[in-house]
């Protein structure tokens, strides 16, 4: 796939996130989870979405990942059960859309990262996932931000 880079400027985000650890085959699970209880506390606490759902994955080494998921809030909630409060960093941030089934965005991170070395930035942190689509759709689309630095 053909993939337009570009660097962007994200700002700064309260999110609602539920955050665990898993492998590949339970991302959809993990996913559907994080964004179910997020979305009852953003209910509960009367909240406005500031953006879609989104992912922030490290890899463990084992295959696994460290996961965050949730929404952008609009402002301030208190934590309830498995569901945080964090703050997603703003900044330069690499960005392009993978079109297509979640199994094939390895490419769009491939094109990313050559792409910041290509243009001499270098990661300072988790790349995000927003989800611009529902899981359902036969080509979703999701936006995947490298945060970046130059060097």
């Amino acid at each position: 796939m053909d993939y337009q880079i570009d660097i962007v400027q994200r700002e700064e985000h309260l999110a609602a996130v539920v955050r665990g650890r898993t492998d590949s085959a339970h991302i959809a699970e993990f996913l559907g989870r994080a964004f179910r209880e997020t979305a009852s506390l953003v209910e509960r606490e009367h909240l406005a979405y500031a953006g879609g759902p989104f992912g922030r994955y490290v890899p463990t080494g084992d295959g696994g990942f460290e996961v965050e998921a949730g929404f952008p809030v609009d402002g301030p909630a208190t934590a309830r059960d498995d569901v945080e409060i964090v703050t997603l960093p703003g900044g330069p941030a690499v960005h392009t859309v993978h079109v297509g089934p979640y199994r094939q965005i390895a490419s769009a991170y491939e094109a990313t990262s050559a792409w910041a070395r290509a243009n001499r930035f270098v990661p300072v942190g988790p790349p995000i996932e927003s989800y611009l689509d529902g899981p359902h759709v036969a080509n979703p689309r999701t936006e995947v931000f490298i945060p970046v630095q130059s060097v």
